[in-house]
């Protein structure tokens, strides 16, 4: 989950397979958090989320604190690296303060492409989602595992020849093979110039072992698996790149709010880089 998404990639399927804990697994994995973030559940999306929860209640504090790591991850760019351009991968649907609505709230010049490829995300998208008049806001049917094809579409809105900001929130998870997902943000970086950025978050191991027994039996019932990775694997994926301060860390610990008190560390870890 975690995305699991918050933002999976793959389109629902069926399955008449069972496993402790989950009553009906048959949710899209990129819909169902949309409810735990304050948006709403489609039909069996409700029952899996609700399935989790009761398994693992600290769910909702993973989803809102990697929707809130992923707004001060823009909030930064935008105001301190001064990027203008946002390449958001694996959208999942709306819900409250979306990439756009942050980044043009701050900048209305800002351009942001969206990719997904879940028909109802993307006709959520297209009905929920507008830009301002002076940026743009686009929405592309694509897999994160074809980034020549999500390149060759997101670049008949933004220039790669400007710096851009790659966002990859919790969609890694999506892509089995950990080679595979590696190989994936080397190419989609490979295209973005210097001064670009890469964030990422998505769920880790090592930290919680309910929420790692949870997800372990989501992924055993027939529902769109999603893969928890090691704090060095997520590391791993910015390698070439120069992490901003802190590093790779618990979600919640990377640049908190001031006066938000002191963060608890949760199985949820990511960070922010610049392409030197």
């Amino acid at each position: 989950m975690v995305r699991t998404g918050l933002r999976g990639y793959v389109h629902s399927h069926e399955s008449s397979h069972a496993s402790r804990g989950w009553r009906r697994p048959t949710a899209t994995a990129v819909r169902r958090p949309s409810g735990e973030l304050g948006g709403g559940f489609l039909g069996v999306d409700e029952q899996a989320g609700d399935a989790y929860t009761e398994v693992f209640p600290g769910i909702v504090t993973i989803a809102r604190s990697s929707r809130a790591f992923l707004r001060r991850n823009i909030a930064y760019l935008v105001s301190e690296a001064g990027i203008r351009q946002f390449l958001d991968v694996g959208t999942g649907l709306p819900t409250a303060q979306n990439t756009h609505e942050v980044a043009q709230g701050l900048a209305p010049e800002a351009r942001i492409v969206y990719v997904d490829n879940d028909p109802m995300v993307l006709a959520h998208a297209r009905a929920l989602l507008y830009s301002t008049e002076e940026g743009a806001t686009a929405y592309t049917d694509a897999n994160v595992t074809d980034p020549d094809r999500i390149l060759e579409v997101a670049a008949e809105t933004l220039d790669f020849g400007r710096p851009t900001a790659l966002i990859l929130s919790n969609i890694l998870g999506h892509v089995a093979d950990y080679d595979q997902a590696r190989s994936i943000v080397t190419r989609l970086m490979g295209a973005l110039p210097s001064s670009s950025y890469l964030s990422i978050n998505d769920g880790s191991r090592g930290i919680d072992p309910v929420f790692e027994q949870a997800q372990d039996a989501y992924n055993n019932s027939g529902a769109v698996p999603y893969n928890l990775r090691s704090i060095d694997e997520v590391t791993t994926f910015f390698d070439g790149l120069e992490l901003v301060e802190p590093g790779v860390v618990s979600v919640t610990k990377w640049r908190p709010e001031p006066g938000s008190g002191v963060p608890e560390v949760i199985a949820e870890h990511g960070g922010l880089a610049r392409k030197p």
